[in-house]
């Protein structure tokens, strides 16, 4: 990823905002992996180091390349928060898709002309592998307005006006 944000820069792009893996384990797909539809700490494990090497290596870059400025967005802990009282932020299916067959409707995802749920504002998740447009609105959001706990070292909004 280094190379292309240098490729990027020479370009002339100087504000960048990179989102982490957000967390992976409570996806549908993996809940139908499991006998008992429960959650993969295991896969959160990968997730977790990844993330922490690109904030490591935006927190470089934004030392490095003059006039840059590089906000690093934590996906991965925006979805824990949704994922840990989804009543808090308008849902109340968590554990498959809005779309898709098979159990949790995470074996095989939407595929055209197939009939999505009722109200998929209740879903977190559209298919075995994606969030609704609820959530990536609610992301969007942190993004632009959250505090140094979601998104740092600065709010897109901030980043917006340098």
């Amino acid at each position: 990823m280094d190379a292309c944000v240098q490729r990027l820069y020479k370009a002339g792009a100087r504000k960048f905002v990179v989102a982490g893996v957000g967390s992976m384990g409570c996806i549908p797909n993996v809940l139908a992996q499991s006998v008992e539809s429960r959650c993969s700490p295991e896969v959160d494990d990968l997730v977790l180091p990844f993330n922490a090497n690109v904030r490591a290596m935006l927190d470089g870059l934004n030392g490095g390349l003059a006039g840059a400025r590089f906000v690093f967005l934590d996906n991965y802990g925006v979805f824990k928060a949704i994922l840990g009282d989804p009543a808090a932020y308008g849902f109340s299916v968590v554990d498959r898709g809005c779309c898709g067959i098979g159990r949790n409707s995470g074996q095989v995802t939407c595929l055209p002309f197939m009939p999505p749920c009722d109200d998929r504002r209740r879903y977190v998740f559209w298919d075995a592998f994606h969030p609704t447009a609820a959530v990536n609105v609610l992301i969007a959001r942190q993004a632009f307005y959250g505090g140094a706990d979601v998104v740092s070292p600065i709010n897109v909004r901030r980043l917006a006006t340098l």
